[in-house]
């Protein structure tokens, strides 16, 4: 059972509030993970195989250029990246994922997984999956054929 110590009475209870919990409980089972915050297995996870160059990753990230050349700075250091020159284009530095880089997305992508299955139990298979479909459709802003948007849904 978790803990609920310092969380509002539920009548008082917002998406922030409970986004900002499950963010909490998604940190905790990182705890014991690959050595990466969240922030950084975000960064290291979002490299595609074949490379992208920082203001890409930056762009795809949603962080400034700047911002996302500092992370990947530390991610280098880490052994987690590597940025080479593009052939062709000295100017355009590719970033790759290494073998670390990969084993650290790999091991988050498997204990997220074991996290959503634990949750599908939890609540049932069912309520998961429309759970995890109304997430997706509000943190995405893509709405799937068969559910228009309140604002759409309301001209009618």
């Amino acid at each position: 059972m978790s803990s609920v110590k310092g969380i509002p009475p539920r009548g008082e209870w917002h998406a922030a509030l409970l986004l900002g919990q499950l963010f909490r409980r998604l940190g905790q089972s990182f705890g014991e993970g690959p050595g990466l915050r969240q922030s950084q297995l975000r960064v290291v996870s979002s490299v595609p195989p074949e490379g992208i160059s920082v203001t890409d990753l930056a762009r795809r990230v949603g962080m400034t250029k700047q911002g996302c050349g500092q992370f990947v700075s530390v991610l280098v250091e880490s052994g987690h990246l590597a940025v080479e020159g593009q052939e062709g284009d000295r100017r355009v530095r590719l970033v790759r994922r290494t073998t670390a880089g990969d084993r650290a997305t790999r091991e988050a992508r498997d204990r997220v997984l074991g996290l959503e299955a634990g949750w599908a139990e939890q609540v049932g298979p069912e309520r998961y999956r429309v759970f995890r479909e109304v997430l997706e459709e509000v943190a995405t802003g893509i709405w799937r054929d068969d559910a228009a948007p309140a604002a759409q849904t309301s001209e009618r």
